[in-house]
């Protein structure tokens, strides 16, 4: 079956679908993107990237092409077209065609963003098994940029790191920076130590990660105590638990981290709880 994707306000085929060689989002790299869960036919915690979205177009100054209700419109429309199911609708805005390459931002009331939606199919994504048995992680330096609270198409070194895990063996890796871990290379880093949740505290070092935010909101309500501070590998090789979430891959438990295993080597009994609260949580709010 051929997707149907959007661009520009229209729907089309993937096999018709084009965006100018001269576009700053393949020039430049000039663009944000986002990536809604689909489960069961729903969007998981769409209004937490609906607001991200925004944020970040602001945060380097392009205008927000959607009119209110527009965006939900599409993705609903998307849904439909393409009848998924499990999987997710992935979402870029770029600063748009300037008609030639220019370090200098174009006139945005003459240059237009350009938009991009398209579905990505993930079926059963519920039962992925890395979610159920949980991952394995090295520690790679932290080389990104100093504003990776935007999310930018700026992915090559994320894409690297992915690379050095799958060469390493293993199924991700962290980021760390001046001795403490950042970030992963798509997810936001946690781990369990006593019965308490410890993650990094938000701000322009990490993304702000929509998974998390409902994942602490969760957590909270369930009685977890939560510490928000930075946490060293070694910590985290000392750990009883350690997990991961994004909106793809939920709440993900981490079982090794360089080589070392976190508590019993297992996924522990808070991760797995925790992926069961958020799973059972964002499927009642999907819209």
């Amino acid at each position: 079956m051929t997707r149907t994707v959007y661009v520009n306000g229209e729907y089309l085929p993937e096999t018709e679908a084009k965006v100018s060689i001269f576009d700053r989002g393949f020039v430049m790299g000039d663009a944000v993107y986002e990536v809604t869960a689909v489960v069961g036919g729903k969007l998981l915690d769409f209004a937490g990237h609906e607001a991200r979205l925004a944020r970040s177009l602001n945060e380097i100054e392009i205008e927000n092409p959607f009119a209110e209700g527009e965006l939900l419109a599409i993705h609903r429309e998307l849904l439909a077209k393409n009848e998924l199911v499990d999987g997710g609708i992935y979402l870029q805005v770029t600063r748009g065609n300037p008609g030639d390459r220019d370090f200098v931002f174009p006139d945005p009331a003459v240059v237009k963003p350009t938009v991009v939606l398209y579905t990505q199919l993930k079926p059963g994504v519920l039962q992925s098994p890395t979610g159920i048995n949980g991952i394995r992680v090295i520690s790679v330096p932290e080389m990104r940029w100093h504003r990776r609270d935007i999310k930018t198409v700026q992915l090559l070194y994320p894409s690297m790191a992915k690379m050095m895990a799958k060469k390493a063996g293993v199924d991700d890796a962290w980021f760390v920076e001046d001795g403490f871990v950042t970030e992963g290379s798509s997810n936001n880093t946690y781990i369990v130590k006593d019965g308490a949740i410890i993650t990094r505290p938000l701000s322009q070092d990490l993304l702000h990660g929509i998974t998390r935010a409902a994942l602490l909101r969760y957590a909270n309500e369930a009685q977890i105590k939560i510490i928000e501070r930075p946490f060293t590998i070694a910590e985290a090789q000392a750990a009883d638990e350690a997990f991961l979430t994004s909106a793809s891959a939920f709440v993900t438990p981490v079982i090794e981290v360089d080589g070392a295993a976190i508590g019993a080597g297992t996924p522990g009994p808070i991760a797995k709880r925790l992926r069961e609260i958020y799973i059972d949580e964002a499927l009642k709010a999907g819209i």
